[in-house]
């Protein structure tokens, strides 16, 4: 469905129609920006791209060009537009307050320490144009901290309670290392006292162990309950901890939520100092209700984030109002500048591990099933918030587009990310930030922003106003006679009364209908103002469509017909112009559905998709085979899994290896670590690993992968490691054994020897007996022949 519109031309011969919020839109530019955009006026063309410049020298350009007045500056002044005449501002930045980073905390007095620099900026932004700064952060020594201890107080933490009893002291004598300012508070929860999260009747209202054999007396239950106010009076933690009785209620989740959010809401009641780290202890062993929850007991009414506190230090809104959102939780912790450490046991660790995920400032680390590692988690927690510093972004004006690029301790610049880690206490880092502003706002209109490290006091505010006029623009002139006295004249143009039309408001209405036709084709055979308009004084009237604006030289272009992402035109995240998407900052793509932050692909250990894939969109496609998980860090079928994960067996197990002295373990090395005695090399989805220890020794574990994506090691308890044997065994092995080779050596001898002395000794026997029978033979022979002799003698003689 097409209406039309009214019109007017402008000095430039341009024919522009439409309702006056049309006029003033902005029509973002395709890819031929500036000549190819559909600018009548100086604010347009400085909308399309930062790039574009316009001229408002009266006599310019061609009288019946759309792009005449619009194009690069350099081509302006080829065509003899004076210098003076060309309007192209850009973007600036100005510091507005510079205090010089703080080295240490205890230098000065704490309201003078300095840990952003610099701590004012302004920005003058051109719509397409950005403008950068630089902000550096350094962690100073020696800073003040509070730390509140909020402990989960259900009969299961009984056990729990034993081991934290000497916490204070052992916490105030390691704090003191770190800064020469520390004080510890003290809070406790359970949950709501409503059905059916606890036990209501009335025989459990001052003993909900009422009836159970194990545990047979405990105290009533109750939300959260403020037991310390933050002091440097260490010895007051632990007579307060000794006085605690744990409560019990009906479900498996806890309220600790509730008991957070009061906690950082009643500053005045806690002792949070302005000046100082705020550390909030979430010490727990089970789940937590989370907001809706409430309505399965009749509370529907959202939490409204104030403190609730009443005169015995209790919240007194538990039975009244839901638990807090995550949303609420984040926005209070980073708004009173708190670090969360959820000190959560292991079967848990993956549901906190997600909701750190969720919400600023979080870290998790794994409790004992008996609270024994709390004071060694506290320090590893407190050291691995000293070691990172991210940026967050405050009151973030939604026609502002925010891009980051950190530059950690390596020197090397990292886009895309807002943060860095394995910090040592006094290092600096920096961030490249650019500022562009998509849209123009109202005339007149200053936004700001703050950007913070995440839980510091410190911050960065920016001042920001638009360049969205021409200076030209204050010489305008109404009822101009240079615009026929029915006109305005501004920058160069004529903008006609209603019901005028032409360059200098010199036609009506109505007059020349038809036009010249061949003024209104784009190409020889295509139709006048390609079939979307009507050719009025030679020049293109487009029709109004209820899909969007038409609009062009020829009526060919419009802010309607770009691709789409899930039926969202150019995703969201970008301006339609002439059928083609032009992507805000950060995103790119066809349809602008392709983000170009790499933050999310940043893995713990720095590297970009863990090293084995590519970052797209915002999200890593791994190329390495078998790798898998949100930064490809999980890989047990890679040539390195092995080697990767054997530095968190050394550092886990062993306390020793690389990683051994650095911080970085514990948030490197998350993976659930179980050790045996044997270990079971038949399952076909673990990868067996085998390193050689210092020792000479030879380490065993395997890897594999839970359904749920969490990596397992399985080790050995310890190394397999032979007895060393005893020097004189060895000697006398060795001895025996040569002597054992040379008796062997020399029975085989003499059986070679003696048999073949039995060899000739039978030949010989053998040779003898052979000698007489010969002998025999030969005398039996001459005696025969001597018979014979005898006999034949004496016959002869008898003969004779």
């Amino acid at each position: 469905m097409v209406k039309r519109r009214m019109c007017h031309f402008h000095l430039s011969g341009v024919l522009v129609c439409g309702r006056a919020a049309d006029l003033e839109s902005l029509p973002w530019p395709g890819l031929n920006v500036c000549v190819s955009g559909s600018a009548t006026s100086c604010a347009e063309c400085l909308l399309i791209h930062p790039s574009c410049a316009w001229c408002a020298q009266e006599e310019f350009g061609a009288a019946r060009t759309l792009t005449s007045r619009c194009d690069l500056k350099q081509n302006l002044q080829k065509r003899g537009c004076e210098a003076q005449f060309v309007e192209s501002p850009r973007s600036t930045t100005s510091v507005q307050k510079s205090k010089p980073l703080s080295s240490k905390g205890s230098e000065q007095t704490q309201y003078d320490v300095v840990q952003i620099h610099p701590q004012m900026v302004s920005l003058s932004l051109r719509p397409g144009d950005q403008a950068s700064f630089e902000v550096q952060v350094r962690p100073v020594e020696d800073y003040p901290v509070d730390l509140y201890y909020l402990m989960d107080l259900s009969l299961s933490m009984n056990d729990d309670l034993d081991n934290i009893r000497n916490l204070g002291t052992k916490l105030a004598d390691k704090m003191r290392q770190l800064t020469s300012n520390f004080r510890l508070g003290f809070g406790s929860f359970v949950d709501k006292n409503v059905s059916p999260f606890s036990y209501t009747a009335p025989k459990y209202q001052d003993n909900p162990c009422n009836g159970y054999k194990l545990f047979p007396k405990c105290v009533p239950t109750f939300g959260f309950r403020h037991l310390l106010s933050l002091t440097d009076k260490v010895d007051r933690f632990n007579e307060e901890v000794l006085k605690q009785m744990v409560s019990r209620n009906r479900d498996a989740p806890e309220g600790g939520f509730d008991a957070i959010l009061q906690a950082a809401v009643c500053k005045e009641r806690i002792g949070w100092r302005k000046e100082a780290y705020h550390l909030l202890v979430f010490a727990t062993d089970d789940v937590p209700h989370l907001a809706l929850d409430g309505k399965l007991g009749g509370l529907v009414q959202p939490h409204d984030g104030q403190c609730h506190l009443n005169g015995k230090n209790e919240y007194s809104a538990s039975d009244q109002m839901d638990y807090p959102s995550l949303a609420l939780l984040g926005e209070k912790l980073a708004e009173n500048n708190i670090f969360l450490i959820f000190a959560v046991t292991k079967r848990h660790y993956v549901l906190y591990k997600n909701l750190t995920l969720l919400i600023p400032g979080t870290t998790v680390e794994i409790l004992d099933q008996d609270s024994k590692n709390v004071f060694q988690l506290i320090i590893n927690a407190y050291s691995n918030i000293r070691s990172k510093v991210e940026l967050s972004v405050w009151n973030h004006p939604e026609d502002l587009s925010l891009a980051f690029t950190a530059t950690c301790t390596d020197g090397r610049p990292q886009p895309g990310l807002r943060k860095c880690a394995d910090l040592k206490i006094g290092d600096t880092v920096t961030f490249n930030v650019s500022v562009e502003a998509r849209t123009c706002p109202a005339p007149g209109t200053r936004h700001s922003f703050t950007i913070k490290p995440v839980g510091f006091k410190d911050r960065l505010e920016v001042a920001v106003d638009y360049q969205c006029d021409c200076s030209c623009t204050r010489f305008t002139q109404a009822n101009s006679s240079r615009c026929s006295t029915v006109g305005t004249y501004s920058c160069g143009t004529c903008r006609c009364e209603p019901g005028y039309l032409g360059a200098v408001c010199e036609c009506q209405e109505g007059e020349a209908g038809g036009g010249q036709q061949n003024e209104c084709r784009e190409a020889e055979g295509k139709q006048a103002c390609s079939g979307r308009g009507e050719c009025i004084c030679s020049q293109c009237l487009c029709y109004e469509s209820e899909f969007g604006k038409i609009y062009g030289r020829f009526c060919e272009c419009d802010d309607f017909s770009c691709a789409r992402h899930k039926g969202i035109l150019c995703s969201g995240h970008g301006e339609c112009h002439c059928g083609e998407c032009k992507c805000h900052a950060g995103y790119v793509g066809d349809n602008c559905n392709c983000s170009t932050e790499t933050a999310s692909c940043i893995s713990d250990d720095g590297q970009m998709c863990s090293g084995r894939g590519n970052c797209v969109c915002g999200q890593c496609q791994c190329t390495e085979p078998g790798a898998f998980g949100d930064t490809c860090e999980k890989c047990p079928t890679c040539p390195d899994a092995c080697s990767t994960k054997r530095e968190c067996i050394e550092c886990r197990l062993f306390n020793s290896g690389r990683l051994a002295d650095n911080q970085t373990c514990q948030r490197l090395c998350k993976d659930e670590i179980i050790t045996v005695d044997t270990l079971k090399t038949d399952d076909h989805n673990a990868v067996l690993c085998l390193y050689k220890t210092e020792n000479d020794c030879v380490m065993k574990f395997t890897y594999s992968e839970h359904a749920s994506g969490q990596s397992v090691l399985t080790a050995l308890k310890e190394p397999d490691c032979g007895s060393a044997p005893d020097a004189l065994t060895v000697l006398l092995a060795v001895v025996g054994s040569i002597l054992l080779v040379g008796i062997v050596l020399l029975a085989i001898w003499k059986l070679v020897i003696t048999i073949h002395d039995r060899r000739e000794f039978a030949r010989f026997q053998s040779a003898r007996s052979r000698a007489r029978y010969e002998m025999r033979y030969r005398t039996v022979i001459r005696n025969k022949k001597i018979n014979a002799h005898f006999s034949f003698t004496l016959l002869h003689k008898y003969d004779k």
